[in-house]
């Protein structure tokens, strides 16, 4: 899942991104107004840690501009300002959630998966597909009753295919949830991954958990 953080502040940007790429998140990061709006209005991404008191333009003022150009991504808003108009102004504006600084990061974590499951419709951090079950939360994932060892990479890959199951989703959209903004690799790297998948996923003789949709991408948990 893919997240951009919008924060001044160097050291605490810097333990955001750190963080949550060690929590296996696709993360970018801008360190003021424009800059995170150039980013916002440019990728797609699962949520937006934003801070309210930016240089260049405020949160506040990303947010309106966000939801003006009919942007749906989820908005955790982080502020040092604990007063009820604040947040009510910030929610109007159409925020998802609120923190307030100092936080603990286990719960901006928390917060960024539900935020994550509540953009893709879902509710339970368990998602199970017929004999597929991964949990988001341990980041691990069973057939059956046997659980299957992923990489990071591939855990990625298979947790937003199961958050998308059923639908065709296209390569490029797979790329831009796997890979930050600044990230250089092959072409078919995709491709390789779907195979991988496919080898621990699948059982001999059994149709493949991840079909193909030739021409446009993928598709888990839907007909041939």
């Amino acid at each position: 899942m893919r997240v951009l953080i919008v924060e001044d502040q160097e050291r605490l940007r810097t333990w955001l991104q750190k963080g949550l790429k060690e929590a296996d998140f696709v993360v970018d990061a801008a360190a003021d107004g424009n800059e995170g709006l150039w980013y916002a209005m440019g990728n797609s991404y699962d949520v937006i840690i934003l801070d309210l008191m930016l240089p260049g333009m405020d949160g506040l003022s990303i947010l309106r501009r966000l939801r003006q150009a009919g942007r749906q991504d989820q908005v955790l808003i982080l502020t040092a300002k604990d007063t009820v108009p604040d947040r009510v102004k910030g929610l109007d504006l159409g925020a998802d959630d609120y923190l307030v600084k100092p936080f603990a990061f286990e719960e901006l974590v928390a917060r960024v998966r539900a935020l994550v499951r509540r953009g893709y419709g879902k509710h339970n951090a368990v998602i199970g597909i017929g004999e597929l079950r991964i949990d988001t939360t341990q980041r691990r994932v069973w057939r059956g009753a046997q659980e299957i060892e992923l990489r990071a990479m591939e855990y990625k890959l298979l947790e937003y295919l199961a958050r998308r199951a059923g639908e065709t989703v296209s390569r490029t959209e797979i790329w831009d949830h796997l890979y930050d903004f600044g990230s250089q690799t092959v072409s078919n790297v995709v491709d390789v991954y779907i195979g991988c998948l496919r080898r621990k996923l699948d059982r001999p003789g059994e149709k493949s958990l991840i079909q193909t949709r030739r021409g446009l991408g993928y598709v888990l948990g839907g007909n041939p």
